[in-house]
């Protein structure tokens, strides 16, 4: 006779490594797993931090233009000028037309804000290693607004606007000092240049590097992918 055959267990009794779906344990590892892995809040700061970060240098950088006026006021060369009357009207010339005075006050501005950008690109880059497109963004705002703000303090800070108001009161054929004036409005734009070249380049040298993989491969999209869970470099 042949004997009765046994029956399957049934099925909640088939061992527990085929179980399907997973256990609610298993699901809540491999969600904590992915949240660690995965998820974005480990990558670094979120986009509102990083706005307030930028607004902060923005600021920080724009306030430097007060000093980049006063050395501006205390370094640049004076431009000379005369006062005449000439058939009863008072009229004011340059009393050394063949000098480089105008130039040098450009000059004088442009070098100045071109130190200003290579500090504060330093300064950031010490400050904040991670870069990123809003630090970026205010380095190139805070150098424009300091540069503006110490153009217009430098003026501020010169001689009299009124030249001929000022000829009448000093008198006629004394030497007195021309207003302050930025010839080159593009020396404007050196602070912003400056700081934006030297943090990119800093960053690009000394910012931090993602992780590789060994033999040069990262990460890939995971098993299943048709790769084997490896990427090539681009």
């Amino acid at each position: 006779m042949t004997a009765p055959l046994t029956p399957p267990p049934p099925p909640h009794e088939q061992p527990a490594h085929g179980q399907w779906p997973p256990s609610a344990a298993a699901g809540a590892h491999g969600g904590a797993a992915h949240g660690a892995h995965g998820g974005q809040g480990q990558d670094g700061p979120g986009m509102r931090t990083e706005v307030r970060e930028a607004a902060v240098i923005t600021v920080a950088v724009a306030l430097g233009g007060v000093l980049l006026g006063l050395l501006w006021h205390w370094l640049a060369p004076r431009v000379p000028l005369v006062g005449d009357v000439v058939d009863g009207r008072w009229v004011v010339y340059v009393k050394d037309t063949e000098g480089e005075q105008a130039a040098g006050v450009d000059g004088t501005f442009a070098l100045l804000a071109l130190a200003f950008g290579v500090l504060s690109g330093v300064v950031v880059f010490l400050l904040r290693r991670r870069g990123g497109v809003p630090v970026v963004v205010a380095l190139g705002a805070g150098g424009l607004l300091g540069s503006l703000l110490a153009w217009r303090f430098g003026v501020w800070l010169g001689p009299a606007q009124d030249v001929l108001a000022h000829a009448k009161d000093v008198g006629r054929g004394v030497t007195f000092s021309a207003p302050t004036e930025l010839g080159a409005k593009g020396a404007l734009l050196a602070w912003s240049l400056g700081a934006l070249l030297v943090h990119l380049g800093l960053t690009a040298l000394f910012g931090p590097r993602d992780p590789e993989g060994p033999y040069g491969y990262g990460p890939g999209p995971g098993p299943g992918s048709g790769d084997g869970g490896f990427r090539k470099p681009a």
